[in-house]
C-alpha cells in the first residue's frame, strides 16, 4: 500500500471517528438539554417529596403524574450527575417542557418552592393541628405532641395553656417539608416580631402580659363579630378586671362546655367547673380560648375608655350590643334580649 493511500484511509478513519463522535455527542446534548418534561394542562407543577423518600421514590412519583416525556433519558441524566446519592425532600415547582438538566439540577439542589401557611380561626389545639397538618409535611399528631410538652414550651416561657396564643391569624411562607419543631419555632420568632415596643409598651400601661392580653382578645373576637365595636367591649371586660369583678364572659362558658354553637347560655351552665368558666372564676382564663386576630389584639391594647361594666346582645339580632353603667339598666337589657331569644323559639 503507497503511503498516499494510508494517509487516505487514515484521513477516512478520522472523520468516521469524528461523524461517531458528533453523533454521540448529539445524543448526549438531546439527553440531557433538549425539552423531555410534560405537565398536566401544560401548568406549573408542584412536586411533594416527603422526608426520607429516595431516588426511586422520586422517579415513582414523576411516573405517576407522567412527568416525564422519555424516563430512559431522564434516568440517563440523572445517573450522570449522581441524583441517586442527592435527593432531597420538600416542594419543587415544575415547568411545562423543561428538560432533564434542568429539573435534576433543581431537585438536586434543592430549590425548594416556598407555600403559603394560612393560619385563620381555630378554637383548639387540635383544630389549629389538623389545618396545619394538610398545608406542610408535620403531622398533627407531631404537633399535638410538642405542644403538649410542658418542658419543651419552658424555652419558650410557654405553657400549654398559653402556647395557643404565639400562632397569629396570618399568611406565612414555609419550606413543606418544616417539621414540628421548625414551625413552632417560626412562629415563635414571628410572635416576637408582632410584640414590636409599641405594643409592648401599651401592655405595660395597661398592666396586662403579653399572654393576658392575647387571651383577652380571644374572648372579644367570640363575643361578636362587629369590629367596630372591639374596643368599647375590650373597655367593658379591663374595667371589670380593674373594679375586682368577674368577667362572666358566655364565650368562656362555652369553650368550659366544648358547645361553641350554642346560642343560649342558661343559668345552670354558668356553674360548671372549669378554670375557663369566668362566671365562677375571677380574673382571665388560663389561656386563650382560640385565635384571635391582629385587629383584636390591637383593640384591646387600645381600648376604648368608658364607665360601662355591662353589655348584652341587641334583641333586634343585628350582631351590636347595648352597653349599660348599673346593674339595673343591663338587667331591663337582658330581659329585652330573653324576650327576643324565646319568641325565636331559641332556647339553648
Amino acid at each position: 500500500m503507497s503511503s498516499r493511500k494510508l494517509i487516505r484511509y487514515i484521513i477516512y478513519a478520522i472523520i468516521v471517528i469524528f461523524l461517531l463522535a458528533g453523533i454521540q455527542l448529539g445524543r448526549m446534548y438531546h439527553n440531557i438539554f433538549s425539552p423531555n418534561i410534560h405537565t398536566p394542562g401544560k401548568k406549573d407543577f408542584l412536586l411533594y417529596i416527603p422526608t426520607g423518600s429516595g431516588y426511586d421514590d422520586v422517579i415513582s412519583m414523576l411516573e405517576k403524574n407522567k412527568i416525564v416525556r422519555d424516563r430512559k433519558t431522564f434516568e440517563w441524566a440523572a445517573e450522570k450527575k449522581n441524583y441517586q446519592n442527592n435527593v432531597h425532600p420538600g416542594c419543587y415547582r415544575i415547568h411545562n417542557n423543561m428538560s432533564n438538566n434542568e429539573l435534576i439540577n433543581k431537585l438536586r439542589a434543592g430549590l425548594q418552592e416556598p407555600v403559603n401557611l394560612i393560619i385563620n380561626m381555630a378554637r383548639t389545639p387540635v383544630e389549629l393541628a389538623r389545618k396545619i397538618d394538610i398545608q406542610i409535611e408535620t403531622s398533627a399528631e407531631d404537633l399535638l405532641k410538642l405542644m403538649n410538652d410542658e418542658q419543651y414550651l419552658k424555652q419558650f416561657g410557654l405553657k400549654k395553656e398559653t402556647v395557643m396564643g404565639i400562632f397569629l391569624p396570618n399568611t406565612y411562607e414555609f419550606w413543606w417539608n418544616t417539621d414540628a419543631d421548625g414551625f413552632i419555632k417560626r412562629m415563635y420568632r414571628e410572635y416576637e416580631k408582632f410584640w414590636n415596643r409599641e405594643r409592648t409598651g401599651r401592655a405595660e400601661e395597661i398592666n396586662l402580659s403579653q399572654s393576658e392580653v392575647i387571651t383577652l382578645a380571644s374572648i372579644l373576637i367570640n363575643e361578636t363579630n362587629k369590629e367596630d365595636e372591639y374596643r368599647r367591649i375590650a373597655g367593658v371586660y379591663i374595667n371589670r378586671l380593674n373594679n375586682g369583678m368577674r368577667l362572666q364572659a358566655d364565650p368562656t362558658v362555652k369553650y368550659a362546655m366544648g358547645n361553641f354553637a350554642r346560642q343560649r347560655i342558661l343559668r345552670k351552665d354558668t356553674y360548671i367547673d372549669s378554670p375557663y368558666n369566668t362566671y365562677l372564676h375571677a380574673g382571665l382564663p388560663p389561656g386563650p380560648i382560640s385565635l384571635p386576630t391582629i385587629k383584636a389584639i390591637d383593640a384591646v391594647l387600645r381600648y376604648e375608655k368608658h364607665d360601662y361594666l355591662y353589655f348584652c346582645a341587641r334583641e333586634d339580632f343585628s350582631g351590636y350590643h347595648n352597653f349599660a353603667r348599673t346593674l339595673a339598666q343591663h338587667n331591663k337589657n337582658a330581659r329585652s334580649y330573653q324576650k327576643a331569644l324565646n319568641q325565636r323559639k331559641i332556647l339553648k
